[in-house]
């Protein structure tokens, strides 16, 4: 069995008990230098699927699991992705074509191939049809987030954007809200909820939606999380002049308070 197989042996790092997520430390959206980001695996190997997925989760990423090349491409996965881990042997579509078909319509996001080939011929085909790096079979779990985050730190530093909203500031790069010039300090999960919040605000947005930006397409993760995060940013955020408001069905909505 690989090594990076064992890790879905365990349970998930996050627990999922409701009475435990009041207990999320509060961090910052960093990990080890590296801003927290959206991650695509490509692998049909459920176990080892579910392994790395927990794993890249347990840092804060937020992580889409397709199970074959056909599915990565119907969800059109570099609209999405900051960075792509993809096995070279999928059914459907392989790993290969998908990578030449991701690169011919211009998507650049940074791709690492797994696979259990060897050979140094196999790695120069990898690499040469597009991939940044390229990971063997079985691989520890410690070198594949080496490997995450030496890509990351390779892209351009993204151009700081600041939005405004009652009376914060939100950093959309470096992913910190801001009160005049003093951070808020806001556990990773609040704010990928509230982000997602605002990127819709004044929308109605769903659970499942909010769900699949905190945790990734997929993730095990009960809906029931969402009512905690949000009960937690509405009373983090109302003395700023932002109210978040359930539709009973249909989600929630972020919306700013009228200036008196």
């Amino acid at each position: 069995m690989d090594r990076a197989e064992n890790v879905a042996k365990r349970e998930p790092p996050l627990s999922l008990d409701v009475r435990c997520l009041a207990c999320e430390p509060f961090i910052k959206l960093s990990w080890q230098g590296v801003s927290l980001i959206r991650i695509t695996l490509i692998e049909d190997n459920a176990s080892l699927a579910k392994g790395i997925s927990y794993r890249l989760q347990d840092t804060g990423h937020a992580v889409d699991v397709l199970g074959d090349g056909a599915m990565a491409e119907a969800y059109k996965v570099d609209d999405d992705a900051d960075l792509v881990i993809l096995e070279i042997n999928l059914h459907g579509t392989d790993g290969l074509t998908f990578l030449a078909q991701m690169r011919a319509r211009g998507a650049m996001r940074p791709l690492i191939l797994l696979t259990a080939r060897a050979e140094t011929q196999d790695r120069v085909t990898g690499l040469d049809a597009g991939a940044d790096d390229y990971l063997i079979k079985p691989f520890e779990m410690d070198e594949l987030e080496a490997r995450v985050r030496a890509l990351l730190r390779r892209r351009a530093t993204p151009q700081t954007k600041m939005l405004s909203v009652g009376r914060l500031r939100y950093d959309t790069s470096a992913r910190q809200l801001f009160a005049g010039d003093q951070e808020i300090e806001v556990p990773r999960r609040e704010i990928s909820v509230f982000e997602c919040l605002l990127n819709a605000k004044g929308r109605i947005v769903s659970k499942a939606t909010i769900l699949d930006h905190a945790y990734g397409v997929g993730a095990d993760v009960s809906d029931t999380v969402v009512e905690v995060y949000v009960s937690r940013l509405r009373s983090r955020l109302l003395q700023y002049g932002i109210r978040i408001t359930a539709q009973r069905g249909l989600g929630y909505r972020l919306m700013e308070e009228a200036s008196s």
